[in-house]
């Protein structure tokens, strides 16, 4: 992870950047999954508006978080309290530069300290590589959603040193 990345909870005043970089990864950077079919970007950008990302901030359900580079709002993540990462886009110029990386690293952190040891999300062909170096196996078969291939996938954590310790004995 590059040393300038910072990784914090989003909060309510960071709606309107998030939303942005949300949909500016879904135009530019998935563009191998929606081929700029407008029908299928214009459904994908509108399940994630403004107002969606207020509705995320304000519910303790969500877990957004937000990477910056030099204070620049860079990507944005988000993790269920059921154990799922539900998402996590990086604007596209900053692809394989850590971001998604230190964001999923830390929604698993997250989810790591509420009991989870198994998570589950759902890729797009866009994000299969990334979350497949991430250690994440493919879940179930893939399947067609609103004219993109969902590719259920899943992660096994590993057990956190302070669980393994609890059990011994000094």
């Amino acid at each position: 992870m590059d040393a300038s990345l910072h990784i914090s909870r989003a909060t309510p005043a960071d709606a309107g950047i998030i939303s942005r970089i949300i949909e500016r990864s879904i135009r530019v950077g998935c563009a191998i999954d929606h081929r700029n079919h407008p029908l299928v970007v214009e459904a994908w950008v509108r399940r994630n508006n403004l107002e969606q990302v207020q509705t995320w901030l304000s519910d303790p359900l969500f877990y957004l978080n937000l990477v910056q580079l030099q204070d620049k709002p860079i990507g944005v993540a988000m993790a269920t309290v059921q154990g799922r990462v539900a998402f996590c886009y990086v604007q596209p110029e900053w692809f394989r530069r850590g971001a998604g990386r230190a964001l999923v690293q830390d929604l698993e952190t997250w989810l790591a300290t509420r009991g989870f040891s198994h998570i589950d999300l759902d890729s797009t062909r866009t994000s299969e590589a990334f979350f497949q170096r991430l250690g994440y196996g493919h879940g179930a078969a893939p399947f067609t959603a609103s004219g993109l291939t969902v590719i259920p996938m899943d992660r096994q954590l590993a057990s956190p040193s302070w669980k393994a310790d609890r059990g011994a004995k000094s």
